[in-house]
């Protein structure tokens, strides 16, 4: 490489800041981005198998969880400015939690985008179905890779059109619902509200489905959290955030329940089949035409921008931990348009590597895979919750806006997650995946102790 290449690439890569670009709606869209996706275009099928209509119980109770992490969030980034969830956790309990939950953290989205990856090369294939699933899914990589090294504004207004796609076509399907149950449309064999009580009641498998079902609507509600980390790119920090965050949170348990009560109106909950989404089995039933390629085309949109949301916070988190000393500093230079690139060449490596290896083991990585994001998910929400619950008595400048109800609120939802975390462990279909968490775990736990240990001397 000539010297003036290499003069070049130093110049272009700086030990810098992240730009402070992001706007209110850009925020919003990412991490809504990042919590719409397989859990509820393919998941719904699965909640609803185990609860019937019932399962937006689950929603709203996870909802208000999140509320609770979200303002525990969004109330210390106001005392704390220019730095994100992971700062929080560090100033509470020290760096070893910190560096912990900051590996751990970017270890579930990487899991993610290797399972989003996965699913949108395997959509693609609904209309290429010569192409291989490797070609399919390491382009789709190709794509989010390339959408993360523009500019932090430029990242923001793309995932903002992404989310926005399938958001929009969320409203449009409750629409349509709300106007074939209320007979403005009338749909030869469609159902009606009777369905959510008919076949089994509202609550067919009991109250103790609510409990069970807790466990995959973690994971769809898994990424709420990544407004944590645009908050050292984001202008006006206190003003923005605790509005962005009310409106979220109605927003997300909007766009989980009231499709779901569509589904379950207009199709029986036992009727449901696991071998299409249930977004397309109720387009089908309507008989629209070019349904199905609608649909896909929403499955498509939904999952690389989960992919999408899911890189930006394994980078940022990457670039967090770097800049505070628990990563190489290799991983804080940023190009001079803000983009942590050395952190998005880690990723591209793990998401190409992790693309190839789910193409080779197929469907038993898959769902081996999903059952990681939903426990980390739980481990972040709790560390956060503690890390107001042990700040709070200290602040050195008191919020303008605070979380109602602390400290019983914030110790409710520490012990509703504890809970489900616990369930968690004992979930015979998630054993294996489990171990595999616990086990790096147990890895980074023993990691930190070394690393620590010869940091103080």
């Amino acid at each position: 490489m000539s010297q003036e290449r290499v003069q070049a690439n130093e110049h272009e890569l700086e030990q810098g800041a992240l730009h402070k670009k992001l706007r209110p709606r850009h925020i919003t869209f990412m991490a809504m981005g990042g919590v719409i996706g397989t859990g509820i275009f393919k998941g719904s099928y699965e909640t609803i198998s185990i609860a019937g209509p019932g399962i937006v119980i689950s929603y709203i109770l996870a909802g208000l969880l999140l509320l609770i992490v979200m303002g525990a969030i969004a109330e210390m980034a106001m005392v704390y400015p220019n730095r994100n969830m992971k700062d929080f956790i560090r100033e509470a309990f020290g760096e070893r939690l910190s560096f912990i939950i900051g590996w751990l953290y970017c270890f579930m989205w990487l899991t993610v985008c290797v399972i989003e990856v996965l699913a949108a090369g395997s959509f693609l294939q609904y209309w290429l179905p010569d192409a291989p699933l490797w070609l399919l899914t390491l382009g789709c990589a190709a794509l989010v890779l390339g959408i993360n090294m523009l500019s932090v504004s430029g990242f923001g207004e793309a995932e903002f059109w992404l989310a926005g796609i399938k958001i929009g076509m969320i409203i449009v399907f409750i629409v349509l619902g709300v106007l074939i149950l209320s007979g403005v449309w009338s749909v030869e064999g469609a159902g009606g509200l009777h369905n959510l009580v008919d076949y089994g009641g509202f609550l067919p498998n009991g109250w103790t489905a609510i409990i069970a079902a807790l466990l995959v609507v973690m994971f769809s509600y898994g990424g709420s959290e990544l407004i944590g980390l645009t908050l050292t790119e984001t202008q006006d920090v206190d003003k923005v955030l605790p509005k962005v965050v009310k409106s979220f949170i109605l927003r997300v348990i909007l766009f989980y329940t009231l499709p779901i009560l569509v589904i379950c109106s207009l199709i029986p909950w036992n009727q449901l089949n696991s071998e299409s989404s249930p977004f397309v089995q109720v387009l089908a039933s309507t008989g629209m035409q070019g349904s199905a390629h609608v649909m896909n085309f929403i499955l498509v949109t939904a999952v690389l921008s989960a992919a999408n949301s899911g890189i930006y916070g394994a980078t940022r988190m990457l670039h967090s931990m770097a800049a505070s000393g628990e990563a190489s500093p290799y991983l804080a230079r940023t190009t001079k348009r803000g983009v942590p690139m050395n952190s998005l060449k880690l990723c591209a490596a793990v998401l190409i590597g992790g693309a190839i290896l789910a193409y080779l083991f197929q469907d038993g990585l898959f769902r081996f895979l999903m059952a990681v994001p939903g426990f980390v998910v739980l481990l972040v929400w709790i560390s956060i919750c503690l890390s107001q619950l042990k700040l709070r008595g200290g602040y050195p400048v008191q919020p303008s806006f605070r979380v109602w109800g602390f400290p019983y609120i914030t110790i409710l939802a520490v012990v509703s997650l504890t809970v489900i975390a616990v369930l968690f462990l004992f979930d015979r279909q998630n054993m294996l995946s489990i171990g595999v968490c616990l086990a790096f775990l147990l890895f980074l736990y023993l990691w930190s102790l070394v690393k620590f240990k010869k940091a103080r001397r």
